[in-house]
């Protein structure tokens, strides 16, 4: 694996071949040259490519040559103009049935002239950028269209599978369907099964061997078997034919009504822009799960993909090809075949041209039934369960269903129309429809509302309102992220009226500060007309993008010296996991995050964790107070040295950080809406014991939230938490038996099966050893320095030279600090193989052990690789979208 190795102090001879980042070009401009993996990911794409072209110009019932043009238009132009350099554009499945209908309405020319028409309506909306906005389509009315396309296509080809002839529309094919199979042809049947037989089994060869052979698509192989066996066994079958190219047919002025023509060609313009749009968020989608490319590649610019494809599809249709859009099928076996820039798709479009001028004896040879079976199997596969799956859990499966039915039996742009009508009528429905209960429990009377608040809802509002009782003590919970004008004024009259008689209400919402009138106060107070703060709730939920899980501190608090604003500016640190900043702790699970910290009565912010530095900026030594900072700013030196004091978070004396009673909110938040939802895990729990799979050693820094990192719930993770990740030595002076009696614990009682050590970006325990004095005789053996002695190894792993250094996959360490945190991981992986019971458990292969590093900032996972062979460097791979799915 290649990686980027940080450049040492001590040579500086590897500074000369650095470039100032914004150096002037040179004056010579280089040699434009073609990478080895563009070459061999352009022939893979050809070799798909190639059979598809034909059979989807079989599919549309144009000539077989105008899917081989637009398969070299769109390498080529889209290749070279659009703005998703990695995706491959051609004939498209999706294209089907609409240029199928228009070559029986208008004739083929004509339908080369709507091409051209299609392309220069998509370069004028390109021009106004609008690619966007065509994002806005539900994906319901997108994959509801294509599984349309692929029904009609599916059924139309298995007229040719079973040796027929297809009819124009899918009720006559459905109609003709049974004497059809009444009066198979046997060659022809043969033949499309052993297409698509091929089709299916050869992805799924096993071992060794299949790897090697799956490198041939399985396309190709089907084609190239089937035209084998059936020229050896002599079967009579219609094969393709490809006329000269001198009397291939182009475009000529289009012919028929008006009306008709501005609708074709609003059609193909809307499918091939939709299509290619979609598939270029795809490609940056599959581009981001290689990070050595996504910074090679950059994103696409949708605009310029636009007109790209708008120059395509005008080339194409004057040269008599097919309409063109992005293929999904193409692209990504373009990207998993290593592409790198975009002369892999244009080296594609050459292949197929000269394919088309030198290879027309060997395509004769293609039965059309193995081309029908091809083009079958791409629209089964366009209905797609995944997407299925995902719009019913999305419940817009009525949205999908509806423009897939009006595609089938209306046409494309009749099945988008009621598509886009049934989604609007969707949004609509959910947003008048809510559901408003009242109860009464112990006195209380409950008034819950789920859903939009809006005038349509109002009457029932006032309705369930007026059962509660004057003088009676109220609670409205408002479940729902919107509210007109009509609901606030009839909410705010009743809550007034009812006050007014003596009665209390509270309002109970999703979002803190929504205000119900001016008597009341944020969300979550007793509006009792007494105005009290001490009740206030915050009603913040985690993972949100406020500082810190909290609401606004305003301003009017001071600091503990009086100075206001501080309180404010202390505010904007990056905390996020209760308890973080203890010393040394285990725990069994890991449950939704409290919003408090370790406090040592004293009432200063800070811990050796650290948190956001008061400017924004990550600090890896927690807070900076303004006697800690010199003249620019930076931490002093001397921060963790000798005779520095570590203070936990604040109890809240100061007003600087939130109360005490941040804790009883918390509970109360965990209580009224996680417990309910983990309380039969947590009883399985009891009852059985804890089980958990892997022992998680990481810093006490509050920022390493481990089971958001690790999307673990309870009973996942066995936890040990201590200032840096240390892992003591068995048997050390000064040693931590916690430690050891965890990982005995974990690894003999528990077996687990995996222990990891996890550090992270901005330690403050690395940051102390890299500044820390040394030991004399008068320096104060503080628990904390005691502590960080067993972080010396690591440090003197990264000083000696005879060792390679730890480093990331991608990039060099940003500075000193986190060199020392990849080779600490490195150290105390060491340390815990030295225990006993880890030893053990390792030779008996019943154990593996992890390092992994999480960059705070970047939010972004990397893992130790696999050890190779000895001297070898240790490198932390980044971990991706792909690698989780997987």
């Amino acid at each position: 694996m290649s990686a980027f190795v940080p450049t040492r102090t001590d040579e500086p001879s590897r500074e000369k071949h650095l470039h100032e980042p914004h150096s002037p070009p040179p004056t010579r401009r280089p040699r434009r040259r073609i990478a080895g993996a563009d070459v061999s990911a352009s022939i893979a794409v050809f070799l798909i490519a190639l059979p598809l072209s034909l059979g989807i110009a079989l599919a549309t019932g144009a000539p077989l040559q105008a899917g081989l043009v637009a398969a070299a238009v769109g390498g080529i132009v889209v290749g070279y103009l659009g703005g998703t350099p990695l995706q491959v554009s051609g004939p498209a499945a999706g294209l089907t049935v609409v240029t199928a209908e228009l070559i029986q309405r208008y004739g083929w020319r004509t339908t080369c002239a709507i091409t051209v028409l299609a392309g220069l309506a998509q370069l004028g909306l390109g021009f106004v950028r609008v690619a966007r906005s065509a994002l806005a389509v539900s994906p319901a009315i997108v994959h509801g269209m294509l599984a349309g396309i692929g029904v009609t296509i599916a059924v139309a080809q298995l007229h040719i599978v079973l040796g027929g002839t297809p009819h124009s529309s899918v009720l006559d094919n459905m109609r003709e369907l049974p004497a059809q199979l009444a009066g198979v042809h046997a060659a022809a049947l043969s033949v499309s099964a052993l297409t698509l037989v091929l089709l299916l089994a050869w992805p799924r060869i096993p071992g060794r061997t299949g790897g090697l052979l799956r490198k041939v698509p399985a396309p190709l192989v089907a084609v190239a078997v089937a035209s084998t066996a059936a020229s050896f066994a002599g079967l009579s079958l219609p094969k393709v034919d490809l006329p000269a190219w001198s009397s291939h047919a182009l475009a000529a002025l289009p012919e028929g009504p008006v009306l008709g023509l501005l609708a074709a060609v609003l059609t193909i313009t809307l499918v091939c822009s939709v299509q290619s749009l979609l598939g270029a968020v795809a490609v940056d989608k599959l581009v981001a799960t290689r990070p050595e490319l996504s910074a090679r590649v950059g994103r696409s610019d949708l605009d310029r993909e636009l007109l790209g494809q708008g120059a395509a599809n005008v080339v194409s249709g004057a040269l008599g090809g097919l309409p063109i859009a992005g293929v999904a099928v193409r692209s990504s076996a373009n990207v998993q075949a290593g592409a790198v820039s975009r002369n892999s798709t244009m080296l594609h479009g050459v292949l197929v041209v000269v394919a088309a001028l030198l290879m027309v004896p060997i395509l004769e040879l293609i039965p059309l039934a193995s081309l029908a079976a091809l083009v079958m199997a791409v629209g089964i596969q366009m209905v797609s369960l995944h997407h299925i799956r995902t719009v019913t859990r999305h419940r817009e499966v009525l949205v999908y269903a509806i423009t897939t039915l009006g595609v089938v039996f209306f046409g494309v742009l009749e099945g988008v129309t009621l598509g886009i009508a049934m989604a609007v009528a969707v949004a609509l429905h959910r947003l008048t429809r809510t559901r408003i209960t009242h109860d009464e429990k112990e006195g209380v009377h409950h008034v819950h509302v789920r859903g939009q608040l809006t005038f349509l809802a109002v009457p029932r509002l006032s309705r369930a309102l007026h059962l509660v009782p004057q003088g009676a003590q109220a609670v409205v919970e408002l479940d729902g992220s919107f509210m007109d004008h009509a609901a606030y004024e009839s909410l705010q009259d009743w809550q007034n009226t009812h006050t007014a008689h003596g009665g209390s209400v509270e309002l109970i919402g999703r979002r803190s500060g929504v205000r119900i009138g001016e008597p009341t106060g944020p969300v979550g107070l007793h509006l009792d007309g007494t105005g009290t703060t001490e009740s206030a709730d915050c009603r913040c939920h985690p993972w949100t993008a406020w500082r810190n899980h909290q609401c606004e501190i305003p301003e009017s608090v001071t600091s503990r010296d009086g100075e206001p604003g501080q309180a404010q500016a202390i505010a904007t640190d990056d905390s996020d996991e209760a308890g973080a900043s203890s010393s040394t702790g285990a725990s069994g699970n890991t449950g939704a995050p409290g919003r408090t910290g370790a406090t040592d009565g004293t009432g200063d912010p800070g811990t050796v964790g650290g948190v956001g530095r008061t400017d924004g900026t990550e600090s890896p030594t927690g807070p900076v107070r303004p006697d800690e900072s010199g003249p620019d700013g930076a931490v002093r030196s001397d921060r963790l040295g000798a005779g520095s004091e570590v203070r936990g978070m604040a109890g809240g004396t100061d007003g600087s950080r939130p109360s005490g009673r941040q804790l009883a909110r918390g509970i109360s938040a965990f209580q009224r809406n996680t417990a309910p939802l983990v309380r039969g895990e947590l009883a399985r729990l009891a009852r059985e014991g804890q089980q958990p799979s892997q022992l998680f050693l990481t810093c006490a820094d509050s920022r390493v939230v481990t089971s958001m990192i690790t999307s673990s719930g309870p009973g996942d993770l066995f936890v040990v938490r201590n200032v840096g990740n240390l892992v003591p030595l068995p048997g050390q002076e000064s040693g931590d038996d916690s430690v050891a009696a965890a990982i005995e614990y974990a690894v003999d009682v528990l077996e687990v099966r995996s222990v990891t050590v996890c550090g992270h970006s901005g330690c403050g325990a690395m940051q102390a050893l890299l500044n820390a004095e040394p030991d004399g005789p008068r320096a104060p053996q503080t628990p904390l320095r005691r502590w960080l002695r067993h972080g010396l190894p690591s440090l003197e792993r990264m000083s000696d030279e005879d060792r390679p250094w730890a480093r990331l996959a991608e990039r060099a360490p940003a500075d000193a600090v986190e060199q020392l945190c990849l080779t600490n991981v490195v150290q105390q992986l060491e340390h815990l193989r030295a225990h006993e019971s880890v030893a053990r458990a390792l030779r008996e292969g019943a154990l593996e052990l992890h390092g992994m590093y999480f960059h705070v900032g970047e939010a972004q996972a990397y893992l130790l690789a696999e050890e190779g062979e000895e001297g070898t460097d240790d490198v932390f791979d980044h971990v991706g979208v792909a690698d989780l799915s997987a």
